[in-house]
This record gives structure tokens, C-alpha cells and sequence, in this order.
């Protein structure tokens, strides 16, 4: 994968935070950090995306049914014993 440089500019509190998460080992550098964050990100968008399709779907699914716990549980212990 290639590396892109990139010029940010930071709030000196910003700047300060940075410094605190590489000097408490987390990181190697301010670089290591921010690609840290960038994947977070990264990751956050995705899970909303899955979330928001899973709404999608269920509410495409059809009209709401009445939750059976009992139906439930017997089909999770159903499951469990292999029949």
C-alpha cells in the first residue's frame, strides 16, 4: 500500500493530545495515531451502514408479529440438542 503525505494543522490542545497518546506508548508517532482514528472512522461508518440496512430490512420484511419467548426458547433448545 502506498503512503500519501499529508500536511493537518491542529489546535495546540489538539497537538497537546497527540503528543500524550504517542508518549503514553500507544503509538509509535502522530502518523501511527491518526491512521488509528482514520480506521475507527472507518469501521463507525460501516457499522452504521450495516445497522441501517438491517433497519431497512426489517422494516421492508412485512407487519410486526407478536414476540412468543416460549417459541423462542424452545427453538434454542431445540438447536442446542441437535434436533
Amino acid at each position: 500500500m502506498s503512503m500519501q503525505r499529508k500536511t493537518i494543522t491542529l489546535t495546540e490542545q489538539q497537538d497537546d493530545w497527540v503528543k500524550g497518546q504517542v508518549e503514553s506508548g500507544h503509538f509509535g508517532n502522530d502518523s501511527e495515531y491518526i491512521r488509528h482514528l482514520i480506521r475507527r472512522d472507518q469501521q463507525a461508518k460501516e457499522r452504521l451502514t450495516m445497522l441501517q440496512r438491517a433497519l431497512t430490512e426489517g422494516e421492508a420484511s412485512g407487519k410486526p408479529k407478536p414476540l412468543d419467548i416460549s417459541a423462542i426458547k424452545a427453538a434454542g433448545r431445540k438447536k442446542v440438542k441437535g434436533d
